[in-house]
């Protein structure tokens, strides 16, 4: 199958830096590039240790990934470097995680992590070593437009990583490539398996990849242990319901945990107080948002703000939605929309941009 790199010359002499994480999808756009006839260079990177981030000592490490990477790499003959950015992974996306879910937020570190080790440093990387663009796994396509490239929804709904991206800033968007955009995931794995791939079997990566059992209190009590404060649960007039362990266990929307029994109907997270080191919950009407306003907005849509969609989580499905440059107004009240999470608009299947929630704006209060 041939993989169109969109570059601006022939890609013979071309020299095209392919991120490598050991899995299906980087190693089969690994190889995607070797056929194209372009010099490639695989790159990984070290970023954590499996065994410390699951409390398991010498368990198998990033390592076994790595190994994967330079498997594929020498079966293609192309050349791979490794690059030790632990340090940097973990000033920039573990302790900020640590530190947002410390403040009553539900933080997504995979936008962190995109928007800084992987487009920054790797970017920077790529450029070092003369490449001519940087090509990734990413299910996420790249359109020409007419003021340049565009960022668009992949083909497969299932696997659409968009919502992670929104932070991919325009002079990035010139450099990479996402050769996997327009294929269905199980294409991929056909194709890992035809090139004879050592890693075509290999499972998806679940959860973030540092807090790979799903356990984020556990992650975050190892990086600040001060976080697991208990404190009272309370209804939304503020009388004591019950009490927790640390508002490190809980994101707004969430039902699951609060353990209060003989309500007259189901208790949800409403809301996180770090001051008082209060939760507050409440039934499910009570989270309903008509508005949110956003920080750290990166806009890729020129000036367009007509007949928007807006997705507030990478699984939400998306919804009708105005936007003023700092607010996001909903046209029908939004549920669990929380602090920490990043509302991404569309047109269609185009990224327009997006931008990280600060606060939000309960449906039944008046919007100026």
């Amino acid at each position: 199958m041939h993989a169109d790199f969109q570059l601006d010359r022939p890609l013979e002499g071309a020299r095209i830096v392919v991120a490598m994480s050991g899995g299906v999808d980087s190693s089969v756009v690994a190889a995607l590039a070797a056929k194209s006839g372009a010099e490639v260079i695989g790159v990984t990177l070290q970023l954590y240790d499996h065994g410390e981030a699951v409390g398991r000592a010498k368990s198998c490490c990033a390592g076994r990934d790595i190994y994967d990477a330079r498997s594929v790499a020498d079966r293609l003959g192309i050349a791979h470097y490794v690059f030790d950015l632990a340090s940097r992974f973990k000033e920039d996306v573990i302790d900020r995680f640590a530190d947002s879910y410390a403040r009553g937020r539900t933080p997504i570190p995979c936008v962190q992590c995109n928007q800084g080790v992987k487009f920054t440093d790797l970017y920077g990387i790529a450029r070092d070593l003369g490449a001519d663009c940087l090509a990734t796994g990413h299910y996420v396509r790249r359109v020409p437009g007419a003021n340049g490239p565009e960022l668009h929804r992949a083909f497969d709904p299932a696997r659409d990583q968009s919502y992670f991206l929104f932070a991919t800033t325009r002079d990035q968007l010139d450099f990479l490539r996402f050769p996997l955009g327009g294929l269905p995931k199980p294409k991929v794995r056909e194709l890992a398996a035809e090139l004879a791939l050592s890693v075509a079997g290999k499972p998806d990566s679940q959860d973030i990849c540092f807090v790979p059992n799903g356990d984020y209190a556990s992650v975050v009590k190892k990086v600040r242990p001060e976080a697991a404060v208990p404190g009272e649960i309370v209804d939304l007039q503020g009388r004591p319901i019950g009490s927790h362990a640390g508002l490190i266990h809980f994101t707004v929307g969430q039902r699951r945990g609060l353990e209060i029994g003989g309500q007259a109907e189901p208790l949800y997270v409403v809301r996180l107080e770090p001051e008082t080191q209060r939760v507050v919950a409440g039934p499910k009407r009570a989270l309903a948002v008509r508005a949110a306003r956003l920080s750290g907005v990166n806009w890729l849509g020129e000036d367009q703000r007509d007949d928007l969609t807006v997705k507030v989580r990478s699984l939400a499905r998306p919804v009708p939605a105005v936007f003023d440059g700092e607010y996001v107004r909903f046209d029908a009240p939004e549920y669990g929309v929380a602090p920490g999470q990043a509302a991404v608009l569309y047109s269609g299947d185009r990224v327009l941009g997006g931008g990280w929630i600060e606060e939000t704006v309960a449906a039944e209060l008046a919007f100026a």
